[in-house]
């Protein structure tokens, strides 16, 4: 069993003697506190992610400290936030930033200064994450204790997927126990509980499932969106839009509009997918694309997609939920005679990942897929 003394001597006041005189106190020369701790069994086993876990002043920050030095992410705040990471290629900060939950293509581009906090904190893990060498545990203080405590759960369970893919060592300290089921440490240190070590099945029991409330919304509601695709911002209004939330609180949405074929009948394409940056890194967008997908299978209607995002498109590509398209894959060649040739077909140079969804069909949402019109006098 380790064990840590913070002693500090007294410099004596008239404040001071107010205490003594008035709460009795014995010591007047110096304080002394005892935080007890023992992470010496982590050597016995292997692991991943451990968790100092106690209230504020339990001694948290004392026993990380005890395990190595604490990094401080460094921004630049004149550079886009993807070249703040310059010891790793674009590529492989590409596939560190949405690994983190940060899948935000447009925010890759905004200095760090610019960003939401669940944003920058996500920012900031990634920085130390991939700061660190190969074999060293890294350590976090004050874990997710400046973000929303929805945010902490989605970016706990962000963090845990990258940190066990990459078989790399992580402790933190916290406060909050709500991120347990989330975060799914192998070990965890309270110094409240004596600072003995502790393990157990139920911290790996898998994340909790989330419940998301679906409605369709006003186009209005992209403009909460729009900033966080990495096409253009503008969409057309007379699409459906459906809006998720979880909590009361925004958290996606699906634009879809009619397929613009006239080869197809009663067929329908996914024109847009979001999730907000503080949400990602638990599969929603995934979740949510294949429920829409359902809906419209419910109505036999054929849901289509297309994307370039490569996390995205690579999933359907595994998945039995959809169907790859003759086009899956290929670059799309340009007729010559289309109007604004070179601007239009600037950004048609890498492959598309087009699908069919052809999972289950999801009932009792059929309303939803009426003409606004009607949804709006009902």
């Amino acid at each position: 069993m380790g064990k840590i003394e913070l002693k500090s001597k007294i410099i004596n006041d008239d404040y001071t003697k107010y205490v003594y005189e008035t709460f009795d106190i014995q010591d007047n020369e110096e304080t002394l506190t005892t935080i007890d701790y023992s992470l010496g069994e982590a050597k016995d086993f292997e692991w991943n992610i451990g968790l100092i876990l106690g209230s504020s002043g339990s001694g948290k920050t004392s026993i990380l400290k005890k395990m190595g030095e604490l990094c401080s992410p460094i921004f630049d705040y004149d550079k886009p936030l993807i070249s703040n990471f310059d010891w790793l290629t674009p590529k492989e900060v590409s596939f560190l930033l949405t690994s983190m939950g940060l899948s935000s293509v447009p925010t890759w581009l905004r200095p760090f200064h610019t960003l939401s906090n669940g944003e920058q904190y996500r920012a900031s893990l990634a920085y130390m994450v991939s700061k660190a060498n190969d074999g060293e545990v890294i350590l976090i203080d004050e874990y997710t204790s400046v973000v929303d405590r929805d945010v902490a759960k989605t970016m706990s369970f962000a963090l845990q997927k990258y940190i066990r893919r990459e078989n790399k060592k992580i402790i933190l300290a916290s406060c909050h126990n709500d991120i347990l089921e989330w975060l799914m440490p192998d070990w965890t240190c309270s110094p409240q509980k004596g600072g003995a070590l502790e393990r157990g099945d139920w911290l790996r029991q898998g994340r909790p499932k989330i419940k998301l409330q679906i409605s369709r919304t006003e186009p209005q509601t992209w403009e909460h969106f729009k900033k966080h695709h990495y096409l253009s911002e503008s969409n057309n209004k007379a699409y459906a839009h459906f809006l998720f939330e979880w909590n009361d609180k925004p958290v996606g949405i699906v634009i879809v509009s009619p397929m613009p074929s006239g080869t197809l009948k009663n067929a329908f394409r996914g024109s847009r997918t979001v999730v907000l940056p503080d949400y990602q890194g638990m599969g929603i967008g995934i979740e949510i694309s294949n429920f829409i997908g359902g809906i419209y299978r419910a109505k036999g209607c054929r849901y289509y997609t297309k994307t370039i995002n490569p996390a995205l498109g690579e999933h359907r590509n595994r998945s039995e939920y959809w169907r790859g398209t003759p086009d899956n894959g290929k670059v799309r060649t340009p007729r010559k005679n289309k109007a604004n040739y070179d601007s239009h077909w600037q950004s048609k140079k890498r492959p598309s990942y087009c699908h069919e969804y052809i999972g289950p069909i999801v009932e009792g949402y059929e309303d939803l897929l009426l003409p606004i019109k009607e949804i709006r006098n009902k």
